[in-house]
């Protein structure tokens, strides 16, 4: 006789930090979606930098590689530079849903798509096809993953319900504001 599957809810750890936890395990989307124009003068600069510096150091102390040997070594670093780019952009912004750097914001951000989606009567993270486990299984795997980025990239893709918040406070403004809206269009009555 098979145990019924139980949901495993490991509660995640939250770092002490000076500005407040957003997310602990954001989605990509939005990593992406609140990343700053800071973000991505940061990226663009560290992608550029790669190529940028092969090529400084072939004008001062040429390789004397054969024909398209520099070529191909410039489209390398590019690649790479890019790559790096994106990871350091990604980064940037990831340490602010985490509260390692300033981030009022994206604070302001959150709390206003949470409470929309709270009003929408929407799922706060989205839905997720897989079973419950494996949404716990996903959290735990990439919560905090952005600080390992230099030696792993790892990117949140799961939609799941352990963020490492307490929800209630989008709840709570939600219903502010639904009775502020209700008490305005009665006294404009």
């Amino acid at each position: 006789m098979a145990t019924p599957p139980h949901q495993t809810y490991i509660p995640s750890k939250v770092v002490k930090s000076e500005y407040p936890l957003i997310d602990n395990d954001p989605h990509f989307k939005r990593v992406v979606g609140y990343a700053r124009p800071s973000d991505y003068i940061h990226g663009t600069v560290a992608a550029v930098a790669g190529p940028g510096l092969l090529w400084t150091m072939e004008k001062f102390a040429p390789s004397q590689v054969g024909r398209g040997g520099f070529a191909r070594a410039m489209r390398l670093a590019g690649v790479i530079g890019a790559f790096g780019g994106f990871l350091y952009f990604y980064q940037r912004s990831c340490l602010r849903f985490y509260g390692m750097s300033e981030n009022s914001r994206e604070v302001e951000m959150d709390m206003r798509e949470m409470v929309d989606k709270v009003k929408a009567g929407q799922s706060l993270y989205g839905e997720s096809k897989l079973t419950p486990h494996m949404q716990g299984v996903a959290a735990r795997q990439s919560r905090y993953s952005a600080l390992f980025t230099a030696v792993l990239p790892w990117f949140n893709f799961v939609n799941h319900n352990q963020h490492g918040v307490d929800t209630a406070k989008y709840y709570q403004r939600a219903e502010q504001e639904l009775e502020a809206e209700r008490l305005g269009k009665t006294a404009s009555s």
